[in-house]
This record gives structure tokens, C-alpha cells and sequence, in this order.
């Protein structure tokens, strides 16, 4: 036993560290294109409480993408990985789309490193179809003139006002005749955001799939894919299937995503953002038809990312912030809202036991410091 890296977890007893393993280099995947939905990283010492608007750093934001891209992964930009709807505010988003297109054209190719959400979410009071319509076009616009990729959020404006299926294709429609390069669609369901229940007109999974569908047919040339967060591999699996030519499935089912990605599914995941240096490892296992090896590196991962995401799902931010830290991609654990207390020192006790079972505290002494310190803070 290491005494230097052993310490005492509430809830799960005395538990030692080990060394991360040296993931194998990885350049760019060629056999599945592979987003990381990445997080913000707050100026500790601002006023980032709830409700106050949000203070980014933005250099170590930024340095974070830069090491996503140095991995081959994509990043996906202002989505609710960074917080969107839970203590980023347009503000914010607007400025983190600039930056962060900026920055990836400096290290290379915007539009294929970086893709940004455009949502609804600058204007709560839009209520009719055509006010939430003008709405997605504005940061839409934002999103373009920034020079990244668009992915179409789900909108909780338009889930509070729509009176079914036919008022979502309006507003989509609206929005897909005017895209000039292909968008990812973005279908959250309501275990990550509760706002979005009934997405597409309906309760019933089927049938709001049916009119999805319906939509993704009628404009494949202006879709490059759509990204489905409703943690149900089958039906992810059968709405793949159905999709037409050229129009790709992005998984965005943090369960189940080492079995998706294997069979067939890109990935635009927010667990990437904590897992990247085996994510990349992996992929790069699948690129050379290892899928042996792409299931080792992954498989550990899995029961990490079920933690993170385990209900209620919508705090998983916390734990993808918790772990940049304890990496050492940011030198606190502070986040924009003051969301770093949503989760409970028993849930951040078993989030870093499993992610240095999974090999993913590259420095294990750095993080068995700052997990010292963050269970003294706590009393333990």
C-alpha cells in the first residue's frame, strides 16, 4: 500500500491510488467523428453564484479546448456541458462562441473543430412561434459568424409553447431553409433537461420519433446529423438505421456509448470532456479494427460515466468540473451558478475512485492532494 496516495472516501472506506496508465498517442479518428460537449471553467474568484451572471475564465476555458483538439476530438461548444440553461447566460455563451471559434482557427480548421450550440435561451419571454423562430436565426447567426459549425438546440421556449408536432415543424422548418451549410440537430430528452419533456409534440417516444424523422427526410441535405441524448440504446439503434443516406447519428448517450460507437454511431458526448485521453486512445484502437482493445480502454469508463450521470442527470456538470480539476486542467473547483455543490461528498468520493480505477488521474498525487483538501473542507 501507498500510505502517500491512500486516504479515507466517505461512504466507501480507505482506498489508494494508483499510476495512470500512458494512453496510446492518438491523432485524429477517421472511423468515427468524435465531439467532446466541453465544460467552462469559472474565475474562482468572481461572484458565480446562483441567478448572477456568469465569470469565465477564459484562458484556462480555452486551454482546455486546446487540449481536447491536441487528443484529435472535436468540441462542442455552449452546450449543456458548459452549462447552458444552469448558470451560463447568453452573455457568456455569446462571447465563449467567439473565443472558442476563434481559437480552434488558430489551431487549425474552425468549422471542423468546433461546432456551437444556438438555442432560444437569450429570449425567456418568446411565446409565439415566430418570436422563438427569430430567436434560434439570432445566435444561429452568431454561431456563423463566428465561423463554427451550428447544432440546433432543443429549445425550452418552443417545448412550453408548441401545441404539437405541426408547431415544431413550423419552427424548424423555418430554421432549416435558411441553414446555409448542413447543422447538427440536437434531441435532449427530459432526464437531462425536464423543461424538454414531450419534445416533437409528444410523450410517447415513438411517435415524437416519427415526426423527427419526418423532419430529418424533408431537409437531409441541410442536416449533417443529429445528436439523441435519450439514454435508450435501442432506440438510438433503430433511429440510425432509419436515417437517411449522409445523415449521421451522434450518440449522445453517456451509458451505453462504448457498445453505440462500436456498432456504428459518432459520438457527441459530454462524458468525452472527462474521459478524452481514453476516448482518443480508443478510437484510435477502432480506426486499426481493435475492437478487443477498444472495449479495455473503454469499458472501465463506463461505470465512471453511469456515476456522473446518475440521477438527477442534469448535475452532471459537477462531476465533469470535479474531474478537470483533479487533472489538473484548472486550478479550482469552482463553477459558474456556485453548481459545484450539487452533488454530495459521497457522490464526488465514488466519481474519483472510479476515475482512478479508470486511469484518468494522470497525476495521482496532485489529485489525492486535492481530495484531501476538498474532504477537509467537508469535515471528513
Amino acid at each position: 500500500m501507498n500510505a502517500a496516495r491512500t486516504l479515507t472516501l466517505p461512504g466507501f472506506g480507505e482506498h489508494t491510488v494508483g499510476d495512470a496508465p500512458a494512453w496510446d498517442a492518438a491523432g485524429t479518428p477517421v472511423s468515427r467523428i468524435a465531439y467532446a460537449a466541453a465544460h467552462v471553467v469559472a474565475a474562482p474568484l468572481a461572484d458565480n453564484g446562483p441567478g448572477r451572471p456568469a465569470a469565465v475564465d477564459w484562458e484556462a476555458t480555452l486551454r482546455f479546448r486546446r487540449h481536447l483538439w491536441g487528443l484529435g476530438l472535436r468540441v462542442a461548444d455552449a452546450m449543456d456541458t458548459a452549462q447552458r440553461n444552469m448558470g451560463l447566460d447568453w452573455a457568456a455563451c455569446r462571447e465563449l462562441i467567439r473565443r472558442s471559434a476563434a481559437e480552434a482557427r488558430a489551431f487549425g480548421d474552425p468549422v471542423h473543430l468546433v461546432s456551437c450550440g444556438a438555442g432560444t435561451d437569450h429570449r425567456p419571454e418568446a411565446a409565439t412561434l415566430d418570436a422563438i423562430a427569430e430567436a434560434y436565426l439570432e445566435q444561429i447567426a452568431a454561431v456563423r459568424d463566428a465561423g463554427a459549425g451550428v447544432i440546433v438546440m432543443a429549445s425550452r421556449q418552443l417545448a412550453a409553447a408548441a401545441r404539437g408536432a405541426d408547431d415544431y415543424l413550423t419552427v424548424y422548418d423555418r430554421i432549416l431553409v435558411q441553414a446555409d451549410r448542413p447543422v447538427i440537430l440536437h434531441w435532449l430528452g427530459g432526464v437531462f433537461d425536464p423543461n424538454l419533456e414531450g419534445y416533437w409534440g409528444s410523450a410517447d417516444v415513438a411517435t415524437a420519433t416519427e415526426t423527427f424523422r419526418g423532419l430529418i427526410e424533408a431537409h437531409a441535405d441541410r442536416i449533417d446529423g443529429v445528436k439523441v441524448s435519450l439514454l435508450d440504446a435501442d432506440h438510438e439503434i433503430g433511429l440510425r438505421a432509419s436515417l437517411p443516406a449522409g445523415v449521421r447519428l451522434y450518440t449522445g448517450d453517456d451509458f451505453n456509448y462504448p457498445e453505440l460507437i462500436a456498432s456504428g454511431s459518432d459520438a457527441l458526448l459530454g462524458i468525452f470532456d472527462a474521459i478524452a485521453p481514453a476516448a482518443a486512445a480508443a478510437l484510435a484502437a477502432l480506426d486499426k479494427g481493435d475492437t478487443d482493445r477498444y472495449h479495455e480502454i473503454l469499458g472501465p469508463t463506463v461505470a465512471l460515466s453511469r456515476t456522473i450521470f446518475e440521477t438527477p442527470t442534469y448535475h452532471y456538470k459537477t462531476g465533469i468540473v470535479f474531474l478537470a480539476w483533479l487533472a489538473g486542467h484548472q486550478d479550482h473547483f469552482t463553477m459558474v451558478g456556485g453548481a459545484q455543490a450539487n452533488r454530495s461528498i459521497v457522490h464526488l468520493s465514488k466519481v474519483f475512485r472510479l476515475a482512478g480505477e479508470a486511469g484518468l488521474l494522470p497525476d495521482p498525487d496532485l489529485a489525492v492532494a486535492r481530495m484531501r483538501a476538498l474532504l477537509k473542507v467537508h469535515g471528513a
